[in-house]
C-alpha cells in the first residue's frame, strides 16, 4: 500500500486561526484545531495601554498569527490519523495559508513589525490594520477623486471605487496621521505575505492580494509614480521604497520552511510553502469551482461572491477582478457584503428580549437557533418588514463604508424573530443585486455553490437565498473550504513529484467535492420575494446613490458629538 501524503492548510480569520491536516489523495480532513487570537480584534483600547482608538479603527497583533503556527500545527500532527497515530513530519509535503484581506502592517527591513518594538508599541499606527479598519475613508475618497480626475482606467477594474479597506488608503492614512511611523517603516506588507516571510525567511508578495487590494495588474503593475505623486508627493516612491514589484502567483512555491519555523510547527525544514492566498478566493477550488459560470458564496462574518470568466468585463460596484487572481487562466471577479454573520450577532447581542434568552437556555439551544425556529414558521412577507443590510457599510455594489443599516415597517407588534428574518432577507436581496449586476454586464451566474460557516448552521437562511435569487444552491462538502483550499495549494507547491499535484485544477478534482444537500427555489415564496426585492432596490438606490445622504449626515453628527 502506498504511503499516505498530507498537506496542511492554515486559515487566518478575523478572531482565530484554524489548521487542517488533509489527505492529499482525496481531500479528507484528518485533523483540525483552532487557536483564538489572544488580542482578537483591537477596536477599543490598544493592548497593555489606556490608549483609546478612534471610531472605525480595527487592529490586530501579529504575535497572534505566530501563535497560530506554534499551537495548531503541532496539535494536528499529534491528533494524527483515523487510527490515532501521530503523523510523521516526513509525510507532510506542503503547507498553504490564507488570510483576511486587506490586512496590512508596517515592518522593518528584516520583517520585524513596528509594534514589536518598544518605541512604537504604544502607537496605534505601528500595529496591523485589519481588513475591517474603515478609518481610512477620507484617504479612499481622495484617491478615488484623483483617479477619476486623471481618467485612470484601472479604477473601472474595481467597480469605480477603491475601498477604505484596501492597501493604499491604509498606508496613506499612516502617512497623513503619523508620518514618523511611515518613515520608520521599511515595508508595508499584507499580513498573509508577512506570515509567509516568517515561515520561509523570504519576503514574497502574492498576486491575489496585490491585484484585489493594492491596484496591481499582471499587465500594468501598480499605479504609476505619476498618480501616486499627484495623490501626495510623499507617496511617489512608495512602491519602490516600501513595497516590491516582484509578485509571485497562486500555485507557486514561496519557499521552504526555515529551521526556526519548522521548529515552531513540528515539521521538517524545507517543507514546501505555497504563495499566500486570500480566505475567500482560496475557497473556490475547494468548492469544486475552477470554471466560469459558477458563483461561490463564502458565508461567514461577511459574504464574499467569487465568479470566473474567460472574458475581461467591467462590472460596476464589484470589489475587483484580477487576471489569474483565483484560478490561473481566468479573470477572477469578486464582490461582497460587509455584514452577514456580524449582522445576526449584533442583533442577538443587542436586540433580543431576556425571555428569549431564557427560552433558549431552557431548550438547550442558542439564541440564533431559537430565532431561526420562530422565523421559519413565517411566510415570506408576513412580518411586514424590509431592511437594508448595511450595518457594516456596503461593499458591493455601492462600495461605501459610510452607509448604515435600515429597518422599515416596524410596529408595536414587531417581534424579535420578525427582525431576525428581515435581516436575513436583506442580505439575500443584496446578494441578488450583486448577481444581477454581474449578469447585466456579461458575467453569467448559472449556479451557486455556498460554503463557510453559515450553510451548516442556518437552513432557513439558505432556503431564503434560493428563493430570493431564484437559483439552486449547492453546498461544498467541506465546511472548512478556506483551510482545505490552502492545503490544496500546499499540495500544488510540493508538486506531483513529491506526491502532490502540478495544477490547482488537478488538486480540486481529487480533493474537493459537493454534498448531496441542496436548496431549490420554492415558486410561491420566490414570487413574494420578487415583490419585496423591488422594495429593497427602491430603498437601496434612494439611500445609497445620493438622493438622500441622511446616513452620512448622521455619522457626521455622531462624530462631532464625540469630540
Amino acid at each position: 500500500m502506498s504511503k499516505k501524503r498530507y498537506a496542511i492548510g492554515i486559515d487566518f480569520g478575523t478572531e482565530s486561526g484554524r489548521a487542517v491536516l488533509v489527505d492529499v489523495s482525496d481531500g479528507r480532513i484528518v485533523a483540525t484545531t483552532v487557536h483564538a487570537y489572544a488580542n482578537g480584534v483591537i477596536d477599543e483600547v490598544l493592548p497593555g495601554t489606556d490608549i483609546r482608538l478612534e471610531p472605525d479603527w480595527a487592529l490586530q497583533d501579529p504575535n497572534d498569527y505566530l501563535e497560530v503556527l506554534k499551537q495548531t500545527v503541532p496539535a494536528i500532527l499529534e491528533q494524527g490519523d483515523s487510527a490515532g497515530n501521530a503523523i510523521d513530519p516526513d509525510d507532510v509535503i506542503g503547507v498553504g495559508i490564507d488570510f483576511t484581506a486587506c490586512t496590512v502592517l508596517p515592518t522593518k527591513a528584516d520583517g520585524t513589525p513596528l509594534c514589536f518594538m518598544p518605541e512604537w508599541r504604544e502607537h496605534p499606527h505601528g500595529w496591523i490594520k485589519l481588513w475591517k479598519h474603515h478609518a481610512a475613508q477620507p484617504e479612499a475618497n481622495a484617491l478615488n477623486e484623483k483617479a477619476r480626475e486623471m481618467g485612470l482606467g484601472w479604477l473601472d477594474r474595481y467597480g469605480g471605487k477603491i475601498s477604505s479597506e484596501w492597501f493604499f488608503p491604509k498606508v496613506w492614512q499612516v502617512l497623513n496621521e503619523a508620518p514618523e511611523v511611515y518613515d520608520a517603516a521599511d515595508r508595508f506588507i499584507e499580513a498573509a505575505d508577512w506570515v509567509i516571510w516568517q515561515m520561509t525567511g523570504r519576503e514574497t508578495r502574492n498576486n491575489c492580494t496585490a491585484g484585489y487590494k493594492a491596484i496591481w495588474s499582471k499587465r500594468d503593475g501598480f499605479p504609476s509614480r505619476e498618480f501616486l505623486k499627484a495623490l501626495d508627493p510623499r507617496l511617489e516612491n512608495v512602491v519602490d521604497e516600501k513595497m516590491s514589484h516582484d509578485i509571485q502567483f497562486l500555485g507557486e512555491r514561496a519557499g521552504g520552511l526555515t529551521a526556526t519555523a519548522a521548529g515552531w510547527m513540528g515539521l521538517k525544514e524545507g517543507t514546501a510553502v505555497a504563495v499566500a492566498n486570500v480566505d475567500a478566493h482560496v475557497s473556490a477550488p475547494a468548492a469544486t469551482v475552477t470554471d466560469p459560470g459558477r458563483m461561490v458564496i463564502i458565508m461567514g462574518t461577511s459574504n464574499c461572491h467569487m465568479v470566473l470568466s474567460e472574458e475581461e468585463r467591467i462590472v460596476p460596484g464589484m470589489c475587483g477582478y484580477v487576471e489569474d487572481g483565483i484560478i490561473p487562466g481566468y479573470f477572477g471577479y469578486e464582490a461582497g457584503q460587509s455584514c452577514l454573520g456580524d449582522h445576526f450577532a449584533w442583533f442577538v447581542e443587542n436586540g433580543v428580549p431576556a425571555d428569549y434568552a431564557q427560552a433558549a437556555a431552557d431548550q438547550h439551544i442558542s439564541l440564533h437557533e431559537l430565532l431561526e425556529s420562530k422565523a421559519a414558521r413565517q411566510k415570506p412577507g408576513e412580518h411586514g418588514l424590509v431592511a437594508l443590510d448595511w450595518w457594516n457599510g456596503n461593499r458591493s455594489v455601492l462600495v461605501d463604508v459610510d452607509l448604515t443599516g435600515l429597518l422599515l415597517g416596524a410596529t408595536l407588534a414587531t417581534k424579535a424573530e420578525d427582525i431576525y428574518r428581515a435581516l436575513i432577507e436583506a442580505t439575500a436581496y443584496g446578494t441578488r443585486l450583486i448577481i444581477e449586476t454581474f449578469e447585466e454586464n456579461g458575467i453569467p451566474v448559472n449556479e451557486i455553490v455556498a460554503t463557510g460557516g453559515l450553510p451548516d448552521r442556518n437552513k432557513l437562511l439558505m432556503q431564503i437565498y434560493a428563493d430570493v435569487t431564484g437559483r439552486e444552491i449547492k453546498i461544498a462538502a467541506s465546511a472548512q473550504t478556506s483551510a482545505l483550499g490552502s492545503a490544496m495549494f500546499g499540495a500544488v507547491a510540493a508538486g506531483k513529484a513529491e506526491g502532490g499535484y502540478d495544477t490547482i485544477e488537478q488538486a480540486s478534482l481529487a480533493m474537493a467535492d459537493l454534498r448531496d444537500e441542496r436548496y431549490v427555489p420554492i415558486p410561491d415564496q420566490a414570487a413574494v420575494y420578487d415583490k419585496l426585492y423591488a422594495e429593497y432596490v427602491t430603498l437601496h438606490d434612494y439611500f445609497g446613490r445620493g438622493e438622500n445622504d441622511v446616513m452620512k449626515r448622521l455619522k457626521q453628527i455622531r462624530a462631532e458629538a464625540r469630540q
